[in-house]
């Protein structure tokens, strides 16, 4: 399966370590947030690696939320759990929650359709920053603090039409911006098509902690190293 490099799995328990964690976040999502990296101060597992293992594992349904509920450190113990109603647990061996899955309609367990959605989504995932993000917080007057920058994922959800065929395609399709103080929570939806036809929509959010005035100089100078970061390991 694609991810099986990303994950460790044996006596119905998962276990993602550090280096996994960031080789999937690098190379499948293109998504070089600094929290990703293996000696990361408040290193976590991408959301995105999660979502895609409750896929392979449990099958990609029409109508999906995902709520994150707290941040997946190096090589904890995982495993799926699945409740009366339906529901999709990610759990520790403490019965810690990190990953609520809600779900509904009908449920394709194909590998290759979950293989191209979940591709297909990643890759969109991943350009959070400086893609969308960075313009959102500009147009608002703030920013996070570059010296601790702290975006955490929040939810997703979709509804899809149907299940998805060939020429499935993922595109940005505009975003809210809430502040709470310094506090901000970055609404980013999408919509996709399939073969030229609209096939659904859906939306995530993000929750960016530590709001600062905007600096148009700092922003630059962090995008500016972010992206020496990402083409450094690119070439590498």
């Amino acid at each position: 399966m694609f991810l099986d490099e990303f994950y460790t799995e044996a006596d119905g328990w998962l276990r993602i370590d550090a280096q996994q964690a960031s080789r999937f976040a690098k190379r499948m999502a293109g998504d070089h947030n600094p929290i990703h990296d293996p000696d990361a101060r408040r290193f976590c597992v991408p959301g995105d690696l999660l979502f895609a293992l409750a896929l392979v594992k449990h099958g990609l349904a029409q109508r999906m939320t995902f709520h994150f509920r707290g941040m997946v450190g190096d090589d904890v113990p995982l495993r799926f759990a699945v409740d009366d109603e339906g529901g999709l647990s990610v759990v520790d061996d403490a019965g810690k929650q990190y990953l609520y899955v809600e779900r509904s309609g009908e449920t394709t367990h194909d590998p290759a359709v979950i293989e191209r959605f979940t591709r297909r989504y990643i890759a969109f995932s991943g350009r959070n920053f400086p893609h969308y993000l960075k313009p959102l917080m500009e147009d608002n007057g703030v920013m996070f603090n570059p010296q601790r920058p702290l975006v955490i994922y929040d939810s997703m959800g979709f509804q899809l039409d149907a299940l998805p065929g060939d020429g499935l395609e993922v595109a940005f399709d505009g975003a809210r911006f809430d502040i709470q103080g310094k506090r901000g929570e970055a609404r980013l939806a999408f919509r996709m098509r399939a073969g030229g036809q609209p096939l659904g929509t859906g939306a995530k959010k993000l929750v960016v902690s530590g709001l600062q005035p905007y600096d148009a100089e700092v922003m630059e100078s962090f995008v500016e190293i972010f992206s020496r970061r990402k083409a450094e390991y690119e070439a590498g």
